[in-house]
């Protein structure tokens, strides 16, 4: 299968590091032009100049997607995409009891809105096109609501009920809406998480991500966490033409660990 986004214009938010900046590196090695987004210009920076080493099809914006304003100077500048990934997101452990109305809303408004916000302004001249591919990157997490991070679960569930929905509503359009849920995934934030254990163990990062994935994932069938090269390949395999069938699909790459045989 080759997998071809010549000429197509692709939005990635949260794309300065991990599952974000594999899949805009993807996309670019496929043909398309990319803009990568992220909260600070200095790493929206950084991640244009790594990436135009081998591709120059790609630009940045600065700002944070969880707001309004930003959201709208975003559409002013940038119009039109045929790909919108909606990836950018936070997560935090912290016990139910312990987390204010605050966080409760600060990670509605990133997980959520974004993608809402989002999706609304650029689904439109999708479906006038005929042609285009909104992806909401959940988590496995979304069905497997973990008990220190209900806050976080709930903004997953809700990307679940928001893509399919939004899947429906534009049906017949041409434009796909689907999920992609990774699960644990050795991204940047999770190497630094366990950065720790690897210098108290001497151990590789590979085996310590495997210790922790056998620990606190322990239904894992690949028995590691995924790649987020991994990750971004299925998201852009829906971001594909060759997926025009998929549409309103919460999409796992989650090592098997949820229990579920659908």
């Amino acid at each position: 299968m080759i997998i071809d986004f010549s000429g197509r214009r692709v939005l990635v938010t949260g794309s300065t590091s991990g599952i974000g900046f594999a899949t805009a590196k993807g996309f670019l090695a496929a043909g398309a032009s990319v803009v990568v987004n992220g909260r600070s210009e200095v790493g929206v920076a950084a991640a244009v100049a790594w990436l135009r080493e081998t591709q120059s099809s790609v630009t940045g914006f600065a700002g944070d997607l969880a707001t309004e304003t930003d959201c709208a100077r975003l559409l002013a500048e940038q119009p039109d995409f045929d790909i919108v990934v909606n990836n950018l997101g936070i997560y935090e452990p912290r016990d139910f009891f312990d987390t204010p109305d605050s966080e409760w809303d600060r990670f509605f408004q990133t997980n959520v809105m974004s993608g809402v916000r989002l999706s609304r302004a650029y689904a439109a001249g999708m479906s006038k096109r005929g042609w285009g591919r909104i992806v909401f990157v959940s988590s496995e997490s979304a069905i497997n609501i973990p008990a220190d991070m209900i806050h976080y679960g709930f903004t997953k569930t809700a990307q679940l009920a928001i893509s399919r929905g939004l899947a429906k509503r534009l049906a017949g359009t041409g434009v796909t809406v689907n999920a992609v849920l990774p699960g644990p995934t050795l991204s940047d934030g999770v190497a630094d998480m366990l950065k720790a254990d690897v210098e108290r163990t001497g151990d590789s990062l590979e085996k310590v991500a495997a210790d922790f994935v056998a620990v606190n994932r322990s239904s894992s069938i690949i028995r590691r966490p995924a790649t987020v090269e991994e990750v971004a390949n299925m998201i852009l395999y829906v971001g594909s033409e060759q997926a025009s069938a998929t549409t309103g699909a919460a999409l796992r790459v989650d090592g098997g660990v949820v229990e579920s045989l659908a």
